[in-house]
């Protein structure tokens, strides 16, 4: 098992956040079955605005909808022909435009059957129930080595627009010369792009990177090993992300909204808060360090989640969920008085042996734990 994208096969704290108050004395979380029978579900996403639909992506390749809470027979788009057969293979989530219920476009991001990373976008139809198989245009073709695993893999719109593109590091082993240190290099990278103007398209003007000489002008963050699930807090825009570790250490990594580009998270220099490489005296002035770390045992790779914003339980608001594969467990952490607590105790998921491999929300804020197993849980207060 290589713990790459999906382990199968695959200060700050004071500056965050309007949660100042505690859970109410014994409250409590729950994961309440949502849907099942997917097939290796990896990924839940909604359109903005859009509370009758629900989109399911199957790692095998198919982006399923749940339409008024019925699954479609048909899939929302079909791109099994396009991956399947590398080791890493799959698709890994959809992204939706902000002007989507005018405009139609989605954009989705794939491992090709060569093993490289393709991020491409697609026109829905007039119904908005299926997207049109033929790409519109490759928004990314990333080059991958052949015994890549660290794809990061995630896509989405931020709260400034702009469209952001989660790349992992590559190969598993930290090298000193890793991809996540080098300027000329997209891979261990945060990448922010404007795809509302250039073609495939063009970099904002305000990324911190644009007048530096021998830097990829995309890159929005740096230092990141394999960002598994990223997420800007609707209310706050706080940025959210997972970050998987090589040997030891799993980490949850955080920036106060508004967000600004330009930070290293450290990666190979650290993995969490611990020296990497070197094992002793790495350097570490300008990194930023995890907000939340914790040990492999038996954990083995984070699934980075999302803050509660919905409204059917206000309990929960501003808690972040994440999760980690190995380990089968969905965890909680929120501000309280500045500083990150654990507010709820760690939910075992409820399919023994089961792992979870993602988190989603819906149009309202709701939030759901994806399996690997094909089933979907929303997370709720138990009351």
């Amino acid at each position: 098992m290589r713990r790459g994208v999906i382990p199968l096969l695959l200060g700050l704290a004071a500056a965050c956040s309007d949660s100042s108050t505690s859970p109410p004395v014994g409250s409590a979380v729950r994961l309440a079955p949502f849907d099942s029978g997917y097939d290796f579900s990896v990924f839940v996403a909604a359109p903005p605005g859009d509370t009758a639909r629900l989109f399911v992506v199957e790692r095998g390749g198919r982006i399923r909808l749940r339409k008024h809470g019925v699954l479609q027979d048909s899939a929302y788009l079909n791109l099994t022909a396009l991956t399947g057969l590398g080791h890493e293979y799959g698709v890994y989530s959809i992204a939706f435009h902000p002007q989507y219920a005018t405009n139609g476009r989605a954009f989705v991001y794939y491992v090709d059957n060569n093993g490289d990373t393709r991020v491409v976008e697609y026109h829905a139809d007039a119904s908005f129930d299926h997207a049109d198989p033929a790409p519109v245009r490759v928004i990314l073709a990333q080059a991958q080595d052949s015994i890549a695993v660290l794809y990061g893999g995630q896509v989405g719109f931020g709260p400034d627009g702009k469209f952001y593109i989660a790349l992992g590091d590559g190969d598993v082993g930290g090298d000193p010369l890793s991809h996540a240190q080098d300027s000329a290099s997209l891979l261990g990278k945060i990448l922010r792009v404007d795809v509302d103007a250039g073609t495939p398209y063009a970099i904002p003007s305000d990324n911190p990177y644009v007048n530096r000489a021998g830097w990829r002008k995309e890159i929005w963050q740096l230092g990141v090993r394999n960002p598994w699930r990223w997420s800007f807090d609707r209310k706050t825009g706080d940025f959210w992300f997972g970050d998987v570790g090589e040997a030891e250490w799993e980490e949850i990594d955080f920036l106060p909204g508004p967000v600004g580009g330009g930070n290293n998270f450290g990666w190979p220099l650290q993995e969490g808060t611990h020296c990497y490489q070197p094992f002793l005296n790495c350097p570490t002035a300008g990194l930023v360090q995890p907000v939340w770390e914790y040990t492999h045992s038996p954990a083995c790779a984070v699934m980075g989640g999302y803050v509660y914003r919905g409204k059917a339980f206000p309990e929960l608001d501003g808690t972040y969920f994440y999760g980690d594969y190995c380990g089968g467990w969905v965890r909680s952490l929120k501000f309280v008085g500045g500083a990150l607590t654990e507010p709820y105790p760690a939910l075992a998921t409820p399919l023994i042996n089961d792992n979870p491999v993602s988190f989603g929300e819906d149009a309202n804020g709701e939030v759901y734990a994806v399996m690997a197993s094909g089933k979907l849980y929303r997370i709720e207060a138990a009351r």
